[in-house]
């Protein structure tokens, strides 16, 4: 087993596109999932992959998409929840990996776009391009169900298996600095009246 296999560095992971990897995500989504969308081009990517009402896109907010799914997957067991956030937030927020792992829900699957950049204020480097391994520090933080995807097959492989509710569980993937394709509709009301209804606890 390879570096690439077995989840090692990102500089052994193929860079990918985040668009195509959002709508190859979207497209295992079966059963009502929530997604939670960072801020940026994660949810503009999220937002331009087909609208659900079990979507919530992250305005303004940034570090807390991964707070935010926590307390639903922990609010709603029944539901598999998805994060997705880049590695710029992740950074802000890198406690938020001790607490997952310490609530533990079976429900929760974090999906980190690591480009590198803080993309969106003018692509100044991150600390994950040259001396941050995300995924270490989330094994380091006791997600041991945490790796890097070598590529868009694998990809796919790892995140039907976080589907089948075996979390918390991390996946990695390196991006390039393609823009968001998209816009999201910026109607906070909108977008939480919509997700309440999504999942059940708004008519």
């Amino acid at each position: 087993m390879n570096a690439k296999q077995s989840g090692g560095p990102a500089h052994n992971a193929k860079v990918m596109n985040r668009f195509d990897l959002t709508k190859r995500l979207v497209g295992q989504l079966k059963r009502d999932e929530a997604v939670i969308g960072g801020i940026g081009n994660a949810n503009f990517d999220l937002w331009a992959s087909g609208q659900r009402p079990q979507n919530f896109y992250m305005l303004g907010s940034m570090g807390l998409a991964i707070p935010i799914a926590l307390g639903v997957a922990i609010a709603q067991p029944k539901r598999h929840v998805v994060a997705l956030e880049g590695d710029g937030s992740l950074l802000m927020q890198l406690g938020c990996l001790a607490t997952v792992a310490m609530q533990a829900p079976k429900n929760l699957t974090i999906v980190v776009w690591d480009n590198g950049i803080y993309q969106i204020t003018g692509a100044q480097p991150t600390a994950s391009a040259s001396t941050a391994d995300l995924v270490a520090i989330a094994r380091g933080a006791g997600l041991a169900n945490s790796a890097w995807a070598a590529d868009e097959t694998e990809f796919d492989r790892l995140f039907a298996s976080a589907l089948k509710d075996g979390g918390p569980s991390l996946i990695a993937a390196r991006i390039d600095s393609q823009p968001g394709v998209g816009a999201t509709d910026r109607d906070p009301v909108q977008i939480r009246t919509r997700f309440m209804q999504g999942l059940g606890v708004k008519r």
